[in-house]
């Protein structure tokens, strides 16, 4: 079963099959927002929406911080844009 994790710490949302990282959506964190620099799922797990729900991930924790979202990452930023 696939596990999405956020980690505020390390500015970043990840995906775990077990104990393997099979995804990740980083992060930089400014004073007022966030921007998605990357998102990036192992080729054996494409095509199963995680990459969505990593992004989802952050979009839904910015806002329970209270920061609005940009992205330099063209897949996130296309997220974004429809939510």
């Amino acid at each position: 079963m696939i596990k999405i994790i956020f980690n505020k710490e390390k500015n970043r949302t990840v995906a775990m099959d077990g104990d393997i990282e099979i995804g990740e959506c980083d992060f930089i964190e400014f004073e007022k927002y966030w921007n998605i620099v990357h998102t990036e799922v192992n080729s054996l797990y494409q095509g199963q929406g995680i990459a969505r729900k990593l992004v989802e991930s952050v979009i839904e924790n910015a806002k329970n911080y209270g920061k609005r979202l940009e992205s330099d990452c063209s897949y996130a930023k296309k997220i974004i844009e429809n939510n």
